[in-house]
């Protein structure tokens, strides 16, 4: 099986002259030429051409509003980039302020889809948060878990460091903690079984300690550890042109056992040009790069 983890950035359907359009990779305060529906279109034919590239039997994706969207997505670009349909589309509602939630484009079809948006901290198990994490919806989007015959998925979208960085780590941790208690609780023994913990996961290149320690330490195994540093960045901040590595690919102890030299493959589109960009970030797939890794046998 093939994996992959890619967020798509914005992609949600939006109204113009001519009736719904598929929104451009790129964030509502990028300028106006956002607003221009053939570079749109140019990014989301990039998109395609990732998705295509990567020829993933699952992906994983994130900032997606809804089905529609997925599904106008698939039928209009993916269909036209050369790679085989993805007949099972996932996108159920999360708890982003802005609609942007988790999704699943697959080949196989999963014989469980569980959403995890509703639960609190509480039901987590996780008494000792502050009350607004505790009684309230913790994860910031969700974590969707799909089950596959002799796999299981778990897609999350962790808190991004702003505005309050220090504020947004907390709740990352929290979140971190709540993903490891549904990969408990999926188990008997977790660290006998095929799984793995994928997505935008929002680990910013220099927070020590990390957020991401209570999933990974003795727990499941990143990835994308196993790439020399300056190579394993999937985030370029497009002012700055500073890297970090917010999407992960965490396997379990037995994958990691079954796979011990299995490293994750990091596609980067290359922007199209085009005589409309003037000088905003367009075209463009997404803000993110693409990751994927082969498991063979599973």
């Amino acid at each position: 099986m093939r994996v992959a983890t890619f967020n798509i950035q914005n992609l949600r359907l939006s109204k113009t002259d001519d009736g719904d359009a598929l929104h451009g990779a790129y964030d509502d305060d990028i300028g106006p030429s956002s607003e221009n529906p053939a570079l749109a279109a140019a990014d989301r034919r990039l998109s395609a051409a990732l998705i295509a590239q990567a020829n993933a039997d699952v992906v994983a994706l994130q900032e997606v509003f809804d089905r529609a969207a997925l599904d106008r997505f698939h039928d209009q670009y993916l269909t036209r980039a050369r790679t085989a349909p993805y007949p099972f589309r996932i996108c159920l509602p999360g708890n982003d302020g802005r609609g942007l939630n988790i999704a699943a484009l697959s080949r196989i079809e999963p014989s469980e889809v569980t959403s995890h948006a509703a639960k609190t901290g509480a039901d987590f198990g996780l008494t000792d948060l502050p009350p607004d994490l505790r009684d309230r919806a913790l994860l910031r989007r969700d974590c969707l878990q799909l089950r596959f015959a002799g796999i299981t998925l778990f897609i999350a979208h962790f808190k991004a460091p702003y505005p309050d960085r220090a504020r947004s780590k907390a709740i990352r941790v929290a979140e971190a903690r709540a993903v490891r208690r549904i990969v408990e609780d999926s188990f008997e023994r977790p660290e006998d079984e095929r799984w793995i913990i994928l997505g935008d996961l929002n680990e910013p290149s220099d927070d020590e300690p990390s957020a991401l320690a209570v999933l990974k330490d003795g727990f499941s195994v990143d990835l994308l550890d196993r790439l020399p540093p300056t190579a394993r960045w999937t985030h370029e901040m497009p002012k700055s042109g500073a890297h970090s590595t917010p999407d992960r690919i965490l396997i379990s102890p037995r994958l990691d056992r079954e796979h011990r030299d299995t490293e994750p493959v990091i596609v980067r589109a290359n922007d199209e040009s085009h005589p409309e960009a003037d000088d905003s970030p367009h075209p463009q797939a997404s803000d993110h790069a693409l990751v994927y890794v082969d498991l063979p046998g599973v």
